[in-house]
């Protein structure tokens, strides 16, 4: 009797890869805004607090199509940042240009290991 091993899409896992990484660059990136002073401190902090558990949120749900639209979503939101601290602009096109390029890989990957 051969037991099944359920393979994890490379899409899905990319995909947890670059938010897992991006939780933590938007947690510091909520205290630079905060100690700035560039926002109250609730909203800086409620606000990163707020796009992190998102993140989570989105990483434990990856897996319908929708899913990768809400990390479209997410990066637009961290590049929406640049306007609080403008390094962010930086960060964020950083995060979206690797978010796109596992968006990309991942399904090209996955569909090659479908095919064969």
């Amino acid at each position: 009797m051969a037991e099944e091993v359920s393979q994890r899409s490379v899409k899905r896992s990319l995909a947890s890869i670059v938010l897992g990484f991006e939780i933590v660059v938007v947690l510091l990136a909520a205290l630079v805004i905060f100690g700035l002073g560039a926002l109250p401190a609730w909203l800086a902090l409620g606000g990163g607090a707020l796009l992190c558990l998102a993140m989570v949120a989105v990483i434990g749900l990856l897996g319908p199509g929708w899913s990768y639209y809400a990390g479209w979503g997410i990066q637009a939101i961290v590049l929406a940042t640049g306007f609080l601290n403008p390094t962010m602009f930086f960060v964020g096109a950083m995060f979206a240009a690797m978010w796109t390029y596992c968006m990309v890989v991942g399904t090209r990957i996955d569909n090659q290991k479908e095919s064969s």
